[in-house]
């Protein structure tokens, strides 16, 4: 039965207990439900070639032996078999192969199995959200079959592309523009077609990346408040929506602001999901009028985790996944020493305050055991008195330090950042990179740069002929980096200049050198010292 049938058959408490009854138990039975499906999941890997690698040719018969036999794993360990989309080596028949960026410039992308047991339990949870985010109280949602939705997702094969597909299952809900006329757009044309169609039929959900989402208000605001075209859409606007942009004009005239979203459409649900969404959900709800419910579904761990009307920290869907966390400590301890096994604790043993790396066993027939996906998450309490559960809820921090991941766009790491220095030919003798971010909480990749003495003798170097010059081998290596500027306009890139024998220095002094992707706070003040306060450069220190 679709879930449009639900609504007409069910009550409201009926429908909820189904999707989101899972709010309502304790710990306790979370971790009886991810033990049973891991067990299911153990005999499934036991079964094929992927699944004997991965456990080292032996048979795990309980949670604690699988934890201890099968070690941590990286989309390496994968990739022979999954790039080869070689479907008989897996534990089970896979319907759809996802894809998303591996390694920018270095393996542009990395595929994953969807089964249909997989992609069940993706639509569930994604039905989940959905009743969530237009939810203000428990048992409580707003659904029609005659609403629409602003069309701002990336297509198949990418991870957001199973959205239209998974919901056309269940609900005859209508994007705008329809996803084949999607498909054929341009990120621009489709804006442009989704607004126009909006002022027709109205908008009622929105979801995407939180970056993505926000250019994409951005730009709505900026048709709207744009005579020309504004008057070419509302030749087929509704009688209604006409008279509703006639009192908005007034009022933001009154107000002295530009037109927002919010004077033209009243969202029902509004999901975010990504990184960086934190930087963006004020602005968001300025421009919308309601607070973006943040989820996390990522290309290997599928829809994982959601807000609920309270907006204030993700739940972990049980069947989705088997979760394992990294404390901070430990994932240090192994970015320091990359030949120590860090430790993991299950969601019974977090605890609220501390920062964890989540280690994932996809379950349902899925193809990656104890993977480190490489995000951060923040416990933020094991129980919700305002929300009234008892599970662990999260924030969503970032992708680890090993990786600067911009606006959900492209996932910057050690080796990327070499190549691009290595083929721009530049002569930078040491450099450290930080994700930072900009006066109005926008996020930007700073890297510091130490040149070689003879570049400084042989030509004069500044920092924007430096960051010209790189960024041009960003974008050549990188198409996601280069799809920042195309579709969001943004220019990630700040370098700084510090003088030659500043890495040096910082090494001798603290008898180590500073880490090269994303160097803690202190350490950065601590190399800019050693930089011996360069005239000019003092603003740096109150910046970090």
């Amino acid at each position: 039965m679709r879930f449009q049938e639900k609504i007409r058959e069910y009550s409201k408490e009926e429908i909820w207990n189904e999707y989101c009854g899972f709010l309502d138990i304790s710990v306790e039975e979370f971790m009886y439900i991810q033990k049973r499906l891991l067990l299911e999941q153990i005999q499934l890997f036991g079964k094929c070639s992927l699944g004997r690698q991965i456990m080292r040719g032996r048979q795990p018969s309980t949670v604690e032996e699988f934890r201890e036999m099968v070690p941590l794993t990286t989309y390496d360990d994968y990739a022979p078999i999954l790039m080869g989309k070689h479907k008989e080596s897996l534990p089970a028949e896979p319907i759809l192969w996802i894809q998303t960026t591996w390694e920018g410039g270095l393996h542009p992308l990395k595929v994953a199995p969807y089964t249909k047991s997989m992609l069940d339990t993706y639509k569930h949870n994604m039905m989940a959200c959905f009743m969530l985010a237009t939810s203000s109280r428990r048992g409580d949602f707003d659904i029609s079959v005659t609403d629409h939705m602003l069309y701002a997702l990336a297509p198949l094969p990418y991870a957001t592309g199973i959205l239209p597909l998974l919901l056309h299952d269940e609900i005859d809900i209508e994007f705008l523009p329809s996803v084949k006329e999607a498909e054929a757009m341009t990120f621009k044309e489709r804006n442009v077609r989704g607004f126009k169609l909006g002022l027709r039929k109205g908008i009622e959900y929105f979801f995407g990346l939180g970056s993505v989402t926000y250019y994409v208000s951005k730009s709505l605001s900026s048709m709207q408040s744009s005579g020309g075209s504004l008057k070419d859409k509302l030749a087929d606007a509704s009688p209604a929506m006409i008279a509703r942009l006639l009192r908005a004009k007034r009022r933001c005239k009154k107000e002295n602001r530009e037109l927002m979203p919010k004077d033209l459409f009243q969202l029902k649900g509004f999901m975010c999901a990504g990184t960086d969404n934190d930087y963006y959900k004020d602005d968001l709800e300025e421009l919308w009028g309601l607070r973006p419910m943040e989820i996390f579904a990522g290309t290997e761990p599928t829809c994982i985790g959601t807000e609920t009307w309270n907006r204030d920290g993700m739940y972990f869907f049980p069947d989705a996944c088997f979760y394992e966390f990294i404390p901070q400590e430990e994932m240090d301890r192994n970015m320091e020493d990359p030949s120590y096994t860090p430790r993991t604790v299950l969601m019974d043993e977090v605890q609220a305050g501390h920062l964890y790396e989540i280690v994932i066993t996809v379950l349902k027939g899925g193809a990656f055991a104890r993977y480190r996906v490489g995000d951060l998450y923040r416990c933020m309490g094991l129980e919700n008195k305002q929300d009234q559960t008892r599970l662990p809820r999260f924030a969503y921090v970032d992708r680890v330090p090993s990786v600067i991941d911009i606006a959900g766009f492209t996932r910057i790491t050690e080796n990327s950042i070499a190549h691009a220095i290595e083929l721009s030919g530049l002569k930078i003798a040491g450099w450290t990179a930080k994700k930072e971010y900009t006066s109005n909480k926008r996020p930007l990749f700073h890297l510091y740069v130490e040149l070689d003495r003879s570049a400084l003798t042989s030509c004069a170097v500044s920092e924007h002929i430096l960051k010209e010059h790189l960024s041009v081998y960003f974008k050549y290596l990188d198409q996601d980096y280069k799809d920042l500027k195309k579709i969001l306009g943004m220019d990630p890139l700040e370098v700084t200049i510090l003088r030659c024998g500043t890495f040096d220095a910082f090494a001798q002094r603290f008898g180590r050198p500073i880490r090269r992707m994303n160097p803690s706070s202190q350490d950065l003040t601590d190399l800019l010292r050693s930089d011996d306060y360069i005239t000019g450069r003092r603003d740096l220190y109150e910046r970090v």
